[in-house]
């Protein structure tokens, strides 16, 4: 499972600008228009048309498949817009660290994914939780990152995720097949996220819990180890390093420094971590 993950993260970064550039500013623009249609026509027949709907796309409707995320609001109001200015900027920061290609796989994987569970189980696929993989995404790299809420109330994003995390938790004692939805059109995230969504959490929670997992598996022993003569039999045990992530240029890690942010750059070659000083200034390592 490294190897391919480590080859899909290779072919992503050799392939970056491929796919559709600016891809959320086109379903923004799409999702502004469809609101602005709604308004026009109060039968609302074309948002009707690029809905999801199971019935219609067995009949041959297919493209209700890739439309759907267009019906993002039914009227264009100010809380709308900042909405969708929102995503848009969250979906240009993900691009940014990513690539192109990255991001487009990531935005059509979990199209697909809800797609299939809601064609199998007759769910409704809604725009918003793929909105919500965008944000857990957005708050996984940029944890830091704030977000007014009511516009007075600042909050950090890593803050608003945990919360979501919980609440998709809280779905699953729903009646199936309710309660797996959010967890399967959360599933893009996971996939591309893989053990790294824990990043979400702060350093400083993941460097405890780790200290504490250590304690619990390998509790310090008050034995010494003597040999048949009596004599202290000294072991060869090897040292792993007590860290998870170490800057490539200053040797900075996330033990020494709890207070940085470490990002892997998508430039470099192979998996090279970057403190947040040197992740836009350094040498990409090419070779």
């Amino acid at each position: 499972m490294k190897e391919l993950k480590r080859r899909f993260h290779r072919f992503c970064v050799k392939n970056q600008n491929k796919g559709i550039p600016n891809l959320m500013l086109y379903i923004t623009l799409g999702a502004a228009a469809l609101a602005l249609m709604n308004m026009i026509d109060p039968s609302h027949a074309l948002y009707s048309l690029l809905s999801f709907d199971r019935d219609a796309i067995l009949h041959g409707q297919i493209w209700r498949l890739i439309t759907y995320p267009l019906c993002y609001a039914s009227r264009l109001d100010i809380l709308s817009v900042l909405m969708m200015i929102c995503y848009y900027s969250m979906g240009q920061g993900i691009e940014n660290v990513w690539g192109t290609l990255r991001f487009n796989l990531f935005y059509l994987t979990g199209i697909v994914l809800m797609d299939v569970y809601c064609m199998i189980f007759g769910c409704f696929a809604s725009v918003s939780y793929l909105n919500l993989s965008l944000f857990l995404a957005y708050a996984t790299l940029y944890p830091n990152a704030q977000f007014m809420i009511f516009f007075i109330i600042p909050v950090k994003a890593w803050i608003l995720a945990v919360f979501d995390l919980a609440l998709v938790l809280i779905g699953l004692f729903d009646p199936f097949p309710y309660n797996l939805f959010g967890l399967i059109s959360l599933g893009n995230y996971f996939l591309f996220f893989g053990k790294g969504w824990v990043n979400v959490f702060p350093m400083s929670w993941r460097i405890n819990a780790r200290r504490l997992g250590r304690k619990t598996r390998h509790p310090r022993s008050k034995t010494i180890p003597f040999n048949a003569a009596g004599s202290y039999q000294a072991t060869h045990a090897k040292v792993k390093a007590d860290y998870t992530h170490k800057c490539t240029v200053c040797g900075r890690t996330d033990v020494d420094s709890p207070e940085l942010e470490f990002r892997y750059c998508s430039r470099c070659r192979g998996y090279h971590c970057y403190c947040q000083e040197h992740i836009s200034n350094h040498a990409h390592i090419t070779e």
